[in-house]
């Protein structure tokens, strides 16, 4: 594990990181930006253009970044992990929830490797340390019926912050506030990629989907606490309230309620009694 003395000195050394990624499809496609409206943003509309799949979108500071849901992401510079990896992969669109599924145990592992700790995974794309926002995935695609043309993975991990303003207090945190110490960003970001590939490879690789999907179910079910037994709160058309039973084949959410079982598809998902936030 390596720490930085400060946040002023956690610079990306890009030769080195081209090195550390040597035999991922990430290798000398790492495109760094001082600041940005939104990797996401640009990475989509390049890969309109024909922008080679593995390419990176690596910023340090963000100041349109998205989330889900429309959500803002609080981007402050130099304080956080904000990257777009653009993938062209062979998968249906109906199946491409499990690729956002995928990076939640990637990041999930990164942070595990370089920090030792190990966030909880909120469905389908949050990851959390005491119960609070420490990273989100957003997912984007370009399909057609039967084949993905391009995605667009976006995420965010919260690193430096020594606080968050009065209204993300109670439900953003980063892994200074969590340990009282400074992380390398790429450290996190070689973790990432390189875990990224490993779960990108299992899930496209020809004939074998549904094991992969089956062991995305087994290890979500082993490393999110939000998938088997929570009370939560879903948010879609209307609201509801029930107990977490386990992902359906296609990976959505099923929460059994008093009414029966039902399968959240889109839906923001907390748990009762807090209150949902942007982060």
């Amino acid at each position: 594990m390596k720490l930085t003395a400060s946040p002023i000195a956690d610079v990306f050394a890009l030769d080195t990181l081209q090195r550390e990624l040597a035999g991922t499809p990430f290798a000398g496609r790492v495109r760094h930006f001082t600041t940005i409206d939104s990797t996401n943003t640009l990475a989509m509309r390049e890969a309109e253009q024909g922008q080679e799949s593995g390419t990176v979108y690596l910023a340090d500071e963000q100041t349109g970044g998205r989330g889900r849901g429309a959500h803002e992401w609080h981007s402050a510079a130099g304080s956080g992990l904000y990257v777009s990896i653009l993938v062209r992969p062979q998968i249906a669109p109906a199946d491409i929830l499990w690729l956002s599924l995928a990076t939640g145990l990637a990041v999930q592992a990164a942070v595990r490797d370089v920090t030792s700790l190990a966030p909880d995974i909120r469905w389908p794309n949050d990851l959390l340390l005491s119960g609070r926002k420490m990273g989100g995935i957003l997912t984007e695609l370009n399909a057609e019926v039967t084949r993905v043309r391009h995605a667009v993975i976006g995420i965010g991990i919260n690193v430096h912050q020594p606080s968050f303003p009065a209204e993300l207090a109670e439900l953003a945190t980063s892994l200074k506030i969590e340990t009282g110490q400074d992380w390398s960003r790429q450290d996190l970001l070689v973790a990432l990629l390189r875990h990224l590939n490993q779960e990108i490879e299992h899930l496209t690789t020809p004939h074998s989907l549904e094991s992969a999907t089956a062991d995305i179910r087994n290890r979500l079910a082993a490393n999110s606490t939000w998938v088997q037994g929570k009370s939560v709160t879903v948010t879609e058309a209307d609201t509801f309230s029930g107990i977490t039973d386990g992902l359906d084949s296609r990976g959505f959410l099923r929460v059994r309620t008093a009414q029966g079982t039902r399968t959240v598809l889109s839906g923001g998902v907390r748990a009762d009694g807090v209150r949902e936030g942007r982060s």
